[in-house]
């Protein structure tokens, strides 16, 4: 029988099989051996133990699509990153630092700012151009006039999507409104194990609609880029990509040479200066690392 991983605890993975169900398995003892853990998101077969119960054994884990490593998901369409406009103000550097590690994935980004119906207009127009002119798709939302919301729906429409954002940016009210009322319930698996009440927060699917989840990803705050070396970042920043072999040198890094296209662009306006300096200082980052 196939399923999907909507949440795992503690050794236990719940698989949502459609039509029949969630099932609360255990991994077989190869996959310790083999050292192969199972995310949340993979796709897999599970033998049923007992079907009264709910119960089954882990079997085998489907060929991956993707994965990232923080947060630990597999299979990710998409990802929906939630900031608020204002209160708190933007956190530029966290949001281009997810971007990199999504653009070195090659997972598609939908940028979602909350908290329009508070923010002053040219505010949140202000911030919607940044990034769309980067070529990201941007929603401007208020969770709490529930102005969009149809609009969020959509870009979910048949995909697996990892929702991201820090604390405070109307995450969870957002989450809470697109969460059906009588699809698959959560809590179900609270109710099944007391272990789900009162444990460190993991990576969760939540069921929308035939072929329709969300991740909520837990854990945004901590993102690292350091996988890869700085003379590779530019090409995660979209923006550079039309200025590539117009610098003076070859290989330019974007940083120091003169005759740099890209430096020439950010005093032009064309690449907005608040992206340019997260790049400078994520590029100090990887060659400071690499001395190490």
């Amino acid at each position: 029988m196939k399923g999907k991983i909507v949440k795992g605890i503690a050794g236990f993975y719940y698989v949502n099989v459609a039509e029949s169900g969630l099932y609360e398995c255990k991994a077989k003892g190869i996959f310790r051996k083999e050292k192969i853990k199972p995310l949340v998101g993979d796709e897999v077969e599970i033998k049923i133990l007992d079907e009264t119960a709910g119960t089954g054994n882990l079997e085998r884990i489907l060929p991956r699509k993707n994965e990232l490593i923080r947060p630990a998901v597999a299979n990710i369409d998409q990802a929906l990153v939630i900031f608020a406009v204002t209160d708190p103000k933007p956190h530029f550097h966290l949001l281009d630092r997810f971007l990199v590690m999504m653009e070195r994935k090659e997972i598609p980004v939908v940028l979602c700012f909350n908290k329009k119906d508070i923010a002053k207009p040219r505010e949140a127009a202000a911030l919607g151009e940044i990034y769309k002119a980067c070529g990201y798709p941007v929603i401007l939302t208020s969770a709490l006039t529930m102005e969009n919301l149809e609009g969020i729906r959509e870009v979910l429409r048949g995909k697996t999507t990892a929702v991201a954002g820090p604390s405070g940016v109307g995450k969870s009210s957002l989450i809470n409104l697109l969460q059906p009322e009588a699809r698959m319930e959560t809590g179900s698996i609270s109710r099944k194990i007391a272990r789900g009440k009162h444990t460190t927060r993991h990576s969760e699917l939540i069921y929308i609609e035939e072929g329709s989840y969300i991740m909520d990803t837990p854990g945004f705050s901590s993102l690292y880029v350091n996988d890869f070396g700085e003379e590779d970042l530019k090409m995660y920043f979209r923006e550079f990509v039309p200025f590539e072999g117009r610098c003076r040198f070859n290989g330019c890094s974007h940083v120091h040479e003169p005759g740099c296209a890209v430096k020439a662009a950010v005093e032009d306006g064309q690449i907005h200066r608040s992206r340019y300096e997260n790049y400078l200082e994520m590029y100090r980052e990887l060659k400071e690392k690499k001395k190490y």
